[in-house]
């Protein structure tokens, strides 16, 4: 297949890009480079790799990009919560905007598939359930979420008959090693902080969350873009394990496992308006897909590069969507 990959550089993007050119497709790469292109500078030997330097809401570039294209993977936008929030009228524009913008073009150039980035952020806060699963009333929290569940409800409004066929997949929290590293997520922030001998200031250690691996994550979209038409068109899929639904506190139990004399403290917090545990029975049973990589890997992952000097400063802003100042626990 001939690929498009919008945010192609970021953090999910360029693990996902090497495993489609590892399968043999056809990779073009669309990304602002808002955060450098090291992720993928040693891709620009491959014959099957192309890359346009394009920001996802001029529409021209994405009509270049977009033609002749199979189809696209939609991972370019304003990620998180706190960027959102610091940014509002721009990630409206690039998140919600944009990515209906792109949906359109796709279809007008005759592009058979649309895979969607969405996040169980989608949820927000778990009433009387035990999980959530595709069919829960989505509870967004955040602006960040708002886009997500805006671009979703307009993709499912699509009329069948066109050409184009989305599928929004709804990411747990990411965490692992990526060519773009991130330190401002929850499980590589725990890591990176109680590895450099830091204290770890925890807020809300009760609260719940769905967690997946950045390599399984890109896994899903790959499962997507080789499934049946009929089993993947206009529908929505959870993205992670039942299993790797944990509160705040097991993850620090698991990390000082790893490093007993860890700093911690605590700050209480008996409000959260993001506390979910995430069911994703659907896409194991109607993809076959599992996860390779549990959270415990991940902290292994981390653990090891900061333990041998991988990354010289853990504190340098490109490591982190936000100012690492912000970033709180």
């Amino acid at each position: 297949m001939k690929i498009l990959v919008t945010g192609g550089a970021g953090y999910i993007g360029s693990m996902l890009v090497r495993q489609l050119l590892s399968d043999g497709h056809r990779v073009r790469v669309a990304d602002l480079l808002h955060s450098g292109g090291e992720s993928i500078i040693d891709l620009l030997d491959s014959d099957a790799f192309e890359f346009t330097r394009a920001d996802v809401r001029d529409e021209e570039a994405m009509q270049e990009a977009v033609e002749g294209m199979d189809a696209v993977v939609h991972l370019a936008a304003i990620v998180g919560d706190p960027a959102c929030a610091a940014a509002p009228e721009v990630a409206k524009s690039v998140n919600r905007d944009a990515s209906k913008q792109l949906y359109q073009i796709a279809n007008e150039e005759g592009v058979g598939q649309f895979v969607f980035a969405s996040t169980c952020s989608n949820y927000g806060k778990m009433e009387d359930e035990d999980f959530l699963d595709e069919e829960s009333p989505l509870r967004p929290v955040s602006l960040y979420a708002e886009t997500k569940v805006d671009v979703e409800e307009y993709l499912l409004d699509q009329p069948e008959g066109n050409t184009c066929k989305p599928t929004s997949l709804r990411f747990a929290t990411v965490y692992g090693l990526s060519p773009r590293v991130r330190f401002d997520l929850t499980v590589n922030q725990f890591t990176k902080e109680l590895a450099l001998g830091k204290e770890l200031v925890i807020y809300g250690e009760q609260f719940w969350r769905p967690y997946c691996h950045v390599a399984d994550l890109a896994r899903s979209v790959r499962a997507v873009l080789g499934a049946e038409e009929d089993d993947v068109a206009f529908d929505v899929f959870n993205v992670g394990d039942n299993d790797e639904n944990y509160q705040k506190q097991t993850i620090v139990d698991l990390i000082v496992e790893r490093i007993p004399d860890a700093d911690l403290s605590y700050v209480e917090k008996t409000e959260d308006p993001r506390d979910y545990r995430v069911d994703f029975s659907k896409i194991r049973d109607r993809l076959g897909f599992e996860i390779s990589r549990t959270v415990p890997d991940g902290i292994d992952e981390i653990k090891y590069i900061i333990d041998n000097g991988f990354i010289q400063d853990p504190e340098d802003e490109r490591y982190y969507n936000i100012d690492p100042e912000e970033v709180s626990a």
